[in-house]
């Protein structure tokens, strides 16, 4: 009945797409439905300050599965070409995943969801069950998805048929012996929104006054089209209405895949972490999209910070809240220590394990200064409990926002003469962390980032395969 054996447990990892970390009950948004979540966070640890690599899906998702930031990996923008069929490209192809690791230590691997990571009708490694997203996102009913290697189309409203494929995985594997990996992705709550979500979710928002979510006076780089921010659709309200639909569908899906391992007893031996890829702007600051909602690039908290949760019965203490720093590219080392894999890890990955601060321990490494980073494109950030600087190898001028007292980010404080010993100390720290770890033929600094796709797949870099 799976895996039974607590040194090899299973792992149920949900994903979704565009979630900010203020769009959970737990985390203070009294407006928003979300009781699985909730719950599931009073059952484990949840972090308040989990960070995306970078404020975009496609290369958030790569640093979640290598450990890799994206000048490390080559994946530095949404992919907007080489999905399927014979101009496919497979966009990690090279780099070692978690699951590559996973699959040739015995684990079954399942996804239900989007990849998002180029070819898509081309199951990896280890990968028993694959229903992908043809592309990355698109229409909520009659969606283009492929079944281990066949298109087809979902009639059904896909945050559902995701949660249904999700537990006919679990049903099945529940009668084998070996371990098993389960990427249940949702595409939610990823645009579009207007007329793409079942009555009895948006019905829960009708009379919503979305006070927490308020609408700021539009920020000065936001990008438009058609008459609206790039990153809304036209009617406003419908947008908020559909944005917290759809959390509320994947609660909903969460809700029924922790209830089915409960049902088949392995709820005890199984690993749940749910999380997002990036963080979303809907009007905080003025804008609406993500990192790529502003140009220059943003990297407010509200387009970095994504919400993490992990819950664990008898080996993950309940009812946590933990504060300290972590970033996506901690994800892979926290998992290969948590899962017990034996792996050596290279030294030129920038992220180090959680996993002492998921069972309650103290973490051997002191993380009172734990810095994160991120990076999309020319623009970077570092960023401490106290301040956060962002650069920009461009011609647009940086940020620094002193966070302890400014926790909203409302005051850029980069022209303050007073901070500028803040300032130079950051800028040398960011610049020393990535020159320790970037490799310079993917350099996002080089690459012609601008947050419309990226269309092909860098090819000029070492093989980074390893484990």
């Amino acid at each position: 009945m799976a895996s039974h054996d607590s040194s090899r447990p299973n792992v149920v990892f949900i994903l979704t797409d565009d979630q900010g970390a203020w769009a959970l009950g737990c985390a203070g948004n009294t407006e928003i439905v979300t009781p699985a979540l909730d719950r599931a966070a009073q059952e484990g640890v949840r972090f308040d300050s989990f960070f995306a690599t970078t404020p975009v899906c496609s290369p958030a998702r790569a640093s979640l599965l290598t450990g890799e930031i994206p000048s490390q990996h080559g994946v530095h923008d949404w992919i907007a070409g080489g999905h399927t069929g014979p101009d496919a490209v497979d966009y990690l192809a090279g780099h070692t995943m978690i699951t590559d690791l996973l699959a040739e230590r015995g684990y079954r691997l399942g996804l239900a969801g989007k990849w998002h990571l180029g070819a898509s009708d081309q199951p990896r490694p280890g990968f028993v069950h694959w229903y992908a997203h043809e592309s990355g996102s698109g229409m909520y009913y009659n969606a283009p998805m492929v079944r281990d290697t066949t298109p087809v189309t979902e009639p059904e409203y896909l945050t559902y048929a995701l949660t249904n494929d999700a537990l006919q995985f679990l049903d099945a594997e529940a009668e084998r012996d070996e371990p098993f990996w389960l990427s249940v992705n949702y595409t939610a709550p990823h645009q579009p929104w207007a007329g793409n979500h079942p009555d009895e979710l948006t019905s829960l928002y009708a009379d919503c006054p979305f006070d927490s979510c308020p609408q700021q006076p539009h920020h000065p780089h936001q990008r438009w089209v058609e008459g609206h921010p790039i990153g809304r659709e036209p009617d406003l309200r419908e947008s908020l209405v559909g944005y917290y639909a759809s959390v509320t569908g994947v609660d909903r899906g969460v809700a029924q895949i922790r209830e089915r391992l409960e049902e088949l007893g392995l709820a005890e031996n199984t690993l749940f972490v749910f999380t997002s890829d990036n963080g979303m702007n809907c009007g905080h600051h003025g804008i609406w999209g993500k990192g790529n909602g502003t140009m220059p690039f943003n990297m407010y908290d509200t387009a970095v910070k994504v919400p993490a949760i992990f819950v664990h019965p008898g080996r993950i203490p309940a009812d946590r809240l933990c504060t300290d720093l972590i970033s996506g590219y901690d994800m892979l080392p926290t998992l290969v220590d948590y899962l017990g894999l034996d792996v050596d890890l290279p030294d030129r990955l920038p992220g180090h394990s959680f996993a002492p601060l998921l069972e309650g321990h103290e973490d051997p490494t002191p993380r009172d200064h734990i810095v994160v980073y991120g990076e999309y494109g020319a623009t970077r950030m570092i960023r401490t409990h106290e301040w956060k600087y962002i650069h920009r190898a461009t011609y647009a001028r940086p940020e620094l926002y002193h966070l302890s007292e400014d926790p909203d980010e409302n005051h850029d404080l980069h022209e303050a003469p007073e901070y500028e010993s803040v300032r130079q100390q950051m800028r040398a720290d960011l610049d020393d962390w990535f020159e320790a770890h970037v490799n310079p033929a993917l350099d996002g600094t080089h690459q012609p980032v601008i947050g419309t796709g990226q269309y092909e797949r860098i090819t000029h870099e070492p093989p980074t395969r390893w484990g």
